[in-house]
């Protein structure tokens, strides 16, 4: 990995804003001031990053995402093009509601599809996964697979991505090996095979 960081000309980097080592900020983004960004990030076009937002290392934010203050991504999360946050519940123009923000919390590997919308005030657990256009309304489990209007659990997924099929409460990652246990409807990582 480059420790070199990259801005694009066109990239509006305010003061006060801290930026990783590696991390790349590609065309028209525009990051506030206090917003902080780890390392080894990648921040697609068009992509406006709020004040005080925090950003783990390794997230890859892709183009046309607006990830308003509020918002804290951990490490290595990925959210696709146009995923919507928002950071109010009941929005009016003629009301300031900036002392109302609620936060939303992405734990770590958590992927969000592109076109999704997440409501504020939830939190997506460590490597949930959240199908392309889904209306995210509550908190999310870790490892859940999410998808539809309001997202509903459709199952399980593995660190990498895979649906796991559980059998008396135990499965492995097709790909890696990796163990997994269903207890309580809550899955967590038991080892490797």
């Amino acid at each position: 990995m480059t420790t070199k960081t990259l801005i694009h000309p066109t990239a509006v980097i305010d003061s006060g804003c801290t930026i990783g080592l590696g991390t790349t900020v590609w065309h028209f983004s525009h990051l506030m001031p206090g917003c902080i960004i780890g390392d080894h990030c990648t921040i697609g076009q068009n992509v406006f990053i709020g004040e005080r937002v925090q950003i783990g290392n390794r997230v890859k934010i892709q183009n046309n995402v607006s990830v308003y203050t509020g918002v804290t991504c951990s490490d290595d999360v990925f959210i696709g093009p146009s995923v919507v946050f928002t950071n109010v519940l009941n929005p009016r123009s003629f009301v300031d509601r900036k002392s109302e923000f609620k936060p939303t919390v992405l734990q770590q590997g958590a992927s969000i599809g592109a076109n999704s919308t997440l409501i504020c005030g939830i939190t997506v657990g460590k490597y949930a996964m959240i199908g392309a256009g889904s209306v995210v309304t509550k908190d999310v489990p870790a490892f859940a697979l999410m998808y539809g209007n309001p997202a509903k659990q459709h199952g399980w997924v593995s660190r990498n991505g895979y649906k796991l099929n559980f059998a008396n409460n135990q499965a492995v990652c097709p790909q890696t090996g990796e163990k997994y246990s269903l207890d309580n409807g809550r899955v967590s990582l038991t080892g490797n095979e």
